[in-house]
Order: C-alpha cells, then structure tokens, then sequence
C-alpha cells in the first residue's frame, strides 16, 4: 500500500473504503472523474483518497478537483476558494475554481434572514452547486462526480427526507444519472464522521472556514443534533439506522391511496 494511503487510513478504514467501492462498482478504468471540494474536512480527505488510491488501484483514472467559489461578485477570488487550492497543491493536485452562480444569502435574505428563510436559501444554494458541476462535468466530459458524503450524512438525509419532505428515501453510495451518462459516487459512504476526522487528524489536515453568513443554520444541523440525543439514548441504534437503510420492507409500507 502506498506510503500515504498508510499512513492516512487504519485497516479498518481502508477495507471499508475498498468494500464501498466494490459493493456499487464505483471507478472503472479510464473514468474521468470531478471531484467535488468545498474545504470541509469531508471533501478534503476525499480529494486526497482518490489521488493516492489511484496507487493501489487496479484500474487508471483522471481525478480532477473542482471548488465553486461562493462569492465571485467583487472581481477577486474569495478567500476560501484561494485556500482550498493552496491546500490541494500541497498533496499535489490541481484545482479548478468555478465562479457561483446563484445569489448570495445576504443578497438573498438580508443581514438578518429568518430562521426558514435562511434554509430555504441553503436549499436553493445546494441545487445550484450541483447543476453547475453537473454542467462542467457535461461541457468537460466527465463521467463521474465524487462527494464526501459518509454514513452519518447518508442517515441524516433520510431524516430530513422523512420530517420535512415526507418521502422516505436518502442519498445512494452511487447514483446514476442522465440515463446512465454520469454516476456520482460517495467513496467515504461507509466511514463514519469520526474515522474521517481521525485521518484528517492523521494527514494533518484543517477544515478551511466557510465564508457562507448563514453558515452553522441549516436544517441538517438540527438533525445531527436530534441523531446525536437518539444515539445517546438507544445504544446501538447508529448502527441499526444505517442497516434498516438497506432492508426496507415495503410490504409494511402504506399504499399511497392510504395516506388520505
């Protein structure tokens, strides 16, 4: 295993890694693949797997990471997106920086939005993020977009999904898209929050601070923290949420006819 891949994934953590990317056949030889880096510590550790997982990797691809620069307005770049690039150099990859599209939440909301306002603004923000990757990935020809989604995010999406849009469904390790022209893949799907802090911790790498206002204010943080007390108060069942995810028996699901 190459130096790095040691020194930055545990045993544990890395045939989890292998065994995500063998249950949903993520890479394939020759895959152009985008991957996605907004500075958090999640996008960083995932940047850095696919580079040096190429090493051990029986299968080439071409990695390249992309970062959509949140406040492009003022003619400079912002200073997120000036560190997000710095940081990739560092472990030897080139970042592509692609301007936003969308307003910004103060443009959006003002100083001061309200509590549903700043989320609906979040909501929209996300979907803007995603179509301009999935335009670069068309305009580029990129078969593949990577996030650093993990487990925690995987079930936290399913609650959100569950309270506040009343549909039961939650993010895929692997999701098909445009019949078939583009996948996105969730490499880290089955690691934990806490083994990735662990090898960012390892790697020696920081979070870079988002320059969002509205940052720390989102719908998802709210479910993190009601997991966090569900976690707390019924031992063992982070581990049984994750599993139910993929047992679902619809035979004791409603009919939508029964709903009413």
């Amino acid at each position: 295993m190459h130096k790095l891949l040691k020194k930055g994934l545990t045993g544990a953590g890395n045939r989890l890694v292998g065994r995500v990317m063998l249950d949903y056949s993520m890479l394939a030889d020759q895959d152009r693949v985008l991957v996605a880096v907004s500075g958090g510590i999640d996008s960083l550790v995932l940047a850095w797997l696919l580079h040096h997982w190429r090493d051990k990797a029986p299968i080439d691809y071409h990695l390249q990471p992309v970062h959509i620069d949140m406040n492009p307005d003022d003619g400079s770049v912002d200073r997120q997106a000036d560190e997000v690039v710095a940081k990739l150099a560092r472990i030897g990859l080139t970042c592509v920086t692609i301007p936003a599209q969308h307003p910004s939440p103060v443009e959006t909301t003002g100083h001061n939005p309200g509590k549903n306002a700043g989320k609906d603004v979040c909501f929209q923000c996300a979907r803007s993020r995603r179509q301009q990757l999935f335009e670069y990935a068309r305009s580029e020809q990129y078969n593949t977009i990577a996030l650093g989604h993990h487990r925690d995010d995987i079930v936290e999406t399913f609650f959100i999904n569950l309270t506040c849009s009343g549909n039961i469904s939650t993010m895929r390790p692997k999701q098909e898209l445009f019949s078939g022209r583009l996948s996105l893949i969730r490499p880290l799907a089955y690691l934990r929050k806490e083994e990735i802090t662990a090898i960012a911790e390892r790697l020696g790498f920081i979070a870079i601070a988002s320059s969002c206002p509205l940052s720390g204010q989102t719908r998802r943080l709210e479910i993190r923290t009601l997991m966090s007390h569900i976690y707390e108060q019924i031992p063992g069942s982070r581990e049984q949420i994750f599993a139910a995810l993929g047992n679902v028996r619809s035979q004791y699901l409603l009919n939508q006819t029964e709903q009413k």
